[in-house]
């Protein structure tokens, strides 16, 4: 599969869009069963991840405009991105995603790499001049 560049526009979201691996994998899961309800066990199940893992993920991707909640008691949730902007991002990350998988996920661990280098480099001793 040929690798094809990333969009700016599509690296600024996922610089500032998408936190982390996890966060991705179940945005593209739900995204690829749009018409079929979710609760956190079903997507931990699919995703290899705890339940209450599943459900931070579910309710961050809820709190984004991603997913709404169909039945509020179980809760459910459904993929609905809250506008067609939002969806035509996801589509084209979703293709992106598919094409250069190793290149997206360096761009999601770099924002955690470059966090935990700054709050290491907050420890250290500076020598007066």
């Amino acid at each position: 599969m040929a690798q094809t560049t990333i969009p700016n526009d599509l690296v600024r979201f996922i610089m500032l869009g998408i936190p982390s691996v996890p966060y991705l994998e179940a945005m593209l899961l739900l995204r690829s069963e749009a018409d079929y309800p979710w609760d956190a066990k079903r997507a931990a199940q699919r995703l290899y991840l705890s339940d209450s893992v599943a459900q931070s993920l579910l309710d961050e991707l809820c709190s984004k405009g991603v997913v709404e909640v169909t039945d509020h008691q179980a809760p459910l949730f459904r993929y609905h991105p809250q506008s067609d902007e939002l969806a035509q991002t996801i589509d084209l990350l979703a293709r992106v995603y598919a094409e250069n998988l190793i290149e997206v996920t360096n761009l999601i661990h770099s924002k955690t790499n470059r966090k935990a280098q700054q709050f290491a480099d907050a420890f250290l001793w500076k020598k007066d001049p």
